[in-house]
């Protein structure tokens, strides 16, 4: 442990914000070292699905032998699974929970457990601030007979913008609590707002990340020429055969604070973040 600006001969302003926590579930993994050593070790985790797959998914014949149909997405495992009582919720409420909401609650338990932080004990303002992505859910309970009359329940369960704060409330955090929305970038947006909160005093603690859970998991794209999914299935990030991306699920939470109370507490200090910005590129 080190006073602030005496840490391997940086110089610190007192604007720097410390990654002490992360935890996430991608496709082929279900933590964050899983992802790094698929990484490492080049594993595809793109799922490719057969015609049989894709109509028991209840994907119509026509979709699924349209010309440039390619049956492949990057799946997340045990979406359907959640421990309802441990979050105190019963599983007629869980039923009404979409996906996003579930993985992105327990994501954030695992962020805090992963920074040693136990939110019940914690005496400091927690935030929350995260990305979400719509998806099939609501309109799978809406055709149920037994459920499409869930009301406000089934509305709130599935809204985009009640993500993080849903999980403010179950987990009893009472800092900032937003829900991001700028599509690609809505992750890094939500890091760079957590910062700013952390900054400004608003916050002493603070989670950021994003999540899209893809329902259901089974899917696939038409390819059109000149479009951003690929022709082949195949993400080839930054290669000469890079052709485009492949829809996916996945969730990542990473739990940040001021660098000084995290040198002062003796945190695991994964990263620091110097400084964040945010503009748009206009016409």
């Amino acid at each position: 442990t080190h006073a602030m600006g005496e840490t391997d001969g940086a110089e610190f302003t007192g604007q720097e914000v410390a990654v002490v926590g992360m935890a996430g579930r991608f496709p082929g993994a279900r933590d964050v070292q899983e992802f790094w050593r698929n990484l490492r070790e080049g594993v595809c985790s793109i799922s490719r699905f057969t015609e049989e797959e894709l109509l028991a998914a209840g994907h119509s014949p026509a979709l699924v032998r349209t010309p440039g149909f390619v049956g492949a997405q990057g799946v997340l495992r045990d979406v359907e699974l959640f421990d309802a009582g441990f979050f105190g919720l019963s599983p007629r409420e869980a039923v009404y929970l979409n996906p996003t909401q579930r993985v992105f609650l327990e994501t954030a338990w695992e962020a805090l457990e992963n920074a040693g932080y136990d939110p019940a004990a914690y005496a400091g303002r927690v935030g929350v601030v995260t990305g979400a992505e719509l998806n099939g859910y609501y309109k799978l309970l809406t055709r149920h007979p037994k459920l499409r009359q869930g009301g406000l329940q089934l509305h709130l369960g599935n809204a985009p913008f009640a993500v993080a704060t849903r999980t403010s409330f179950l987990l009893n955090l009472e800092g900032p609590s937003l829900n991001v929305q700028t599509a690609c970038s809505s992750s890094l947006v939500a890091v760079h707002l957590a910062v700013q909160s952390l900054l400004a005093g608003e916050s002493d603690m603070a989670l950021a990340g994003g999540v899209s859970v893809h329902v259901p998991q089974v899917q696939g794209y038409v390819w059109e020429r000149g479009s951003i999914s690929s022709p082949g299935g195949l993400c080839r990030s930054y290669d000469a055969e890079a052709a485009g991306a492949v829809p996916g699920s996945g969730v990542g939470i990473v739990v940040l604070r001021r660098l000084e109370d995290a040198l002062a507490d003796g945190d695991t200090v994964h990263a620091v973040i110097r400084g964040t910005a945010i503009n748009n590129d206009g016409s």
